[in-house]
């Protein structure tokens, strides 16, 4: 993104907020009007009463709601900026309710969320042609090709949950609050309608010429009573047998489900089992969000198409379970539930039908699928049989090289505290920059191996505030501090030549041997120390080049400390070295910071890593206890581990892709609870 195109964008942010407190302004006055008439026209006391206690809470409180609404509104606005402007090359899918979070509601908090819904519905649906053209044209001005709707941080997404973050903030009864939701969502679009075609009537006005669309195709399905899809939506949910009438899953009704508080009987819903026996509605519902999920794990284009037809062919087995456990999908402990974890965990580890390993895998899940087609009450065992099977595939032990990153990570975390000893001493302030980025980057790692050691030998406890024997490696690495720092300094080192040469030999000596210890690369280590014993000579010969003298204070000294592995960890654990432990020792400066793009990763993500020239796919297995250490295992097992910065340089490199960052049935359940979401604001 260039900076000519990101000014038109930066000045239509900057003028929609500077706006935003007006439209409060504006929604409090309609808001007021409208729940003035509606008091007026209300016959029963009861009703007339709650509009008034409404419209007098509204008049005690607008000002305070339009502060609130500003701050809110420009937040979450920079908050959007900056979480989609790092991955503006990559489509987000909008965050969806998961089961988990829904299972732990209260009816209350249920019901807000259906509020929420249809005010989001209402909004979107007043705004959405110039919505449409707003974000081309913002897409556009932030320097994409293409329209994508996290684009546009002005969405009336973000709009309404800034509203609901401002009243959140207002001590207002709820009976009150969704009163104004209720009877402001129309008010609210039209507001924003006006505002989004100011907006585009400015970007227009600057030049700024819409972002192309891409061409989705588009998923029939059939229709449904009481709802209309739009883009990107199906607002309908399908499963019942042929011939009768599909249900419009509802929020509230994924709830009841969930905590398993429905009525018994059923009557007003058909009985998708066996008649007679059981809950009807349960059992119609657990129905819907089978099909509802297997239909979005079937759409999952990250899926080869062999697994995803095989995962349809257990939908009879799955919907037989539903009629005896119509919750199994919510537990993951679940043989079903897990059975399904399995199969489509193991296959994201493929991302073509001719990669190695994919045949017989692809031939076990077809044993699996065709063994479970026969119903009956022993599904649940076998259905467990299948799972133990699949799940003994995976062979491969990573506890050695877990071993070694945790040993890295302890190393690493002692390195640190090191450093800031090394930091602390008078006399490092005033070493050159080329001899304080060596002490706090390799020679704190090659301290903290000794000490380690140490400790393991049961020599002393691994403290920094306890003395070793002065034999101890650990503590002559220390000790030489004081004659290297000082030979430095040459100004002090050539007025007493005769300490220069006793102590050259021994520093030089101990150095080396710290940095043999811990394997640190031998070319690495001869640039250091040619630049020393150039000081070294500069000091003894009192002759100093301000070239060299410029080149040994060049680069910066308080950048992150990385973990460090020898070579023999390297291979055990698969690690990655992305960049040099240290870049030469003269005449370069350390790579910036890139963002943490990695922060979020969790254990069970898969990633596509580009390495040697190929694109191979690898899982997440296991992270460090303070995350500065990632494993991933390959299709065969293989051990791969980056760094934190690692996995970040990768990243921002293109070198590394996440595939799916939780597991796809979780993001197809979140997809079900987001349909009912929507659903249940379309209905409200």
């Amino acid at each position: 993104m260039n900076a000519r195109a990101e000014l038109p964008f930066d000045t239509c942010i900057q003028e929609a907020l500077s706006q935003s407190r007006g439209w409060m302004g504006q929604w409090v006055r309609e808001l007021a009007a409208t729940l003035t008439q509606r008091e007026a026209s209300e016959l029963a006391p009861h009703t007339k009463r709650a509009a008034g206690q409404a419209r007098a809470a509204l008049a005690a409180c607008a000002d305070r709601l339009a502060d609130r609404w500003s701050d809110a509104f420009a937040q979450a606005v920079r908050a959007d900026i900056a979480r989609n402007g790092n991955a503006l090359s990559q489509p987000s899918a909008p965050k969806a309710l998961s089961l988990d979070e829904l299972e732990l509601m209260d009816h209350r908090q249920v019901q807000a969320s259906v509020e929420l819904a249809r005010l989001q519905q209402i909004v979107k649906s007043a705004v959405d042609e110039e919505q449409i053209a707003l974000t081309a044209l913002l897409c556009a001005a932030r320097g994409l090709s293409k329209v994508r709707s996290e684009a546009n941080p002005l969405r009336p997404e973000v709009v309404v949950d800034a509203l609901t973050t401002a009243l959140d903030g207002l001590n207002v009864d709820d009976a009150s609050r969704q009163r104004w939701l209720q009877a402001g969502a129309q008010s609210l679009g039209q507001i924003l309608l006006r505002t989004y075609a100011l907006l585009v009537q400015r970007l227009q006005s600057q030049g700024i010429e819409p972002a192309g669309f891409v061409v989705v195709p588009v998923v029939s399905a059939r229709p449904s009573p009481g709802g209309v899809a739009t883009r990107g939506e199906t607002a309908v949910a399908t499963g019942g047998p042929q011939g009768e009438q599909p249900l419009v899953l509802t929020l509230d009704q994924l709830h009841h489900l969930l905590v398993g508080n429905l009525a018994q009987g059923g009557t007003a819903v058909s009985d998708h089992g066996s008649s007679g026996s059981g809950n009807a509605m349960v059992r119609t519902l657990a129905a819907e969000v089978v099909t509802l999920m297997l239909r979005g794990i079937a759409e999952d284009q990250r899926l080869l198409a062999p697994i995803r037809e095989m995962v349809q062919q257990l939908k009879p087995a799955l919907l037989h379970l539903a009629k005896t456990d119509p919750r199994f999908f919510a537990d993951r402990h679940n043989p079903a539930r897990r059975l399904l974890d399995v199969i489509i965990a193991r296959s994201l580890a493929f991302a073509s039908e001719q990669d190695e390993g994919f045949a017989a895998f692809a031939l076990q899940v077809h044993l699996s699928v065709q063994s479970l087609q026969t119903l009956s009450n022993s599904l649940s065992e076998r259905i467990a049989e299948r799972v133990h099977q699949l799940e003994s595939l995976d062979t491969a032990d990573q506890a050695p090289a877990m071993q070694t990153l945790v040993r890295a990570e302890q190393r690493h975390l002692l390195a640190e505290r090191i450093a800031c000893e090394i930091r602390e001493r008078a006399d490092f302030a005033r070493a050159p920059t080329l001899v304080k980025r060596f002490l706090l980057g390799p020679w704190a790692h090659a301290v903290a191996h000794a000490r380690l050691h140490a400790d393991e030998l049961g020599h002393t406890p691994m403290l920094a505030d306890q003395s070793l024997p002065p034999e101890a490696p650990a503590q002559r690495y220390m000790d030489i501090l004081g004659d290297l720092l000082w030979s430095c300094q040459l100004a002090q080192a050539s007025q007493n030549r005769a300490r220069l040469i006793r102590v050259i030999p021994q520093v030089l000596r101990t150095l080396r041997e710290g940095l043999d210890a811990i394997d640190f690369p031998r070319g690495q280590a001869e640039s250091f120390f040619q630049a020393l014993m150039g000081l070294h000579e500069a000091a003894y010969k009192t002759q100093r080049s301000d070239d060299f003298l410029a080149a040994v204070q060049r680069g910066i000294v308080d950048g992150p400390l990385e973990p460090w592995l020898a070579d023999g960890e390297a291979r055990e654990s698969g690690f990655i070295d992305t960049q040099p432990m240290e870049p030469a020792f003269l005449d370069t400066q350390p790579m910036e910071r890139e963002p943490e793009l990695g922060e979020a990763l969790s254990v069970g993500a898969w990633v596509e890593l580009q390495q040697e020239g190929r694109m191979q796919r690898c899982q997440l297995r296991w992270l460090s206890p303070h995350r500065t250490m990632f494993l991933f295992a390959t299709a065969e097992g293989q051990p791969v581990s980056l760094t934190r910065r690692g996995l970040d340089r990768l990243i921002a490199s293109g070198r590394l892709r996440v595939v799916a960052e939780h597991g796809v049935v979780d993001e197809a359940l979140a997809q079900v609870a987001r349909l009912a979401w929507v659903n249940s604001g379309r209905l409200a």
